[in-house]
């Protein structure tokens, strides 16, 4: 097989993939990058630091790596349920909502991992993560038991 060949089947299933949890935007690569940011934090603070919170010695274990990248998969499912969602709903707004509130949890946690490092956060990215995390907030739907 071909150079092109690779490429165009690479291309091929990317696309499909992206199709399914409703397009490549801007939301879904912020998501994908803070889900790697955060997991190279972890494996830092837990390779390097000794200081994780998920193994008892706090140091680098392969079943917390593991644990980390299965919870992963699952965001990315809920991601896909809520893409899901929208077109079954004919909406625009649930997709958007569950990536924004996995955003600020992925962000969360990196400045919980930096913390562990030493690293002093700026407030304004604290900040940033209060305004994501009330945007979620704001897309939640009303609990219809509230109305009655």
């Amino acid at each position: 097989m071909t150079k092109t060949g690779i490429l165009a089947i690479l291309g091929t299933v990317g696309g499909a993939i992206a199709s399914v949890f409703g397009g490549w935007d801007d939301a879904l690569l912020t998501l994908m990058i803070l889900m790697g940011v955060d997991y190279l934090t972890g494996v830092i603070v837990a390779g390097v630091f000794h200081k994780s919170k998920k193994s008892e010695s706090g140091a680098l274990e392969s079943r917390a790596g593991w644990k980390g990248l299965c919870r992963k998969g699952l965001t990315l499912l809920i991601v896909l349920v809520a893409c899901r969602l929208d077109v079954m709903l004919h909406t625009d707004f649930v997709r958007d909502a569950v990536v924004i509130a996995f955003c600020a949890n992925e962000a969360l946690s990196i400045v919980e991992n930096a913390g562990l490092m030493g690293v002093p956060i700026p407030k304004v990215i604290l900040r940033a993560i209060e305004v994501l995390k009330s945007r979620g907030d704001a897309a939640d739907i009303p609990d219809e038991d509230a109305k009655a």
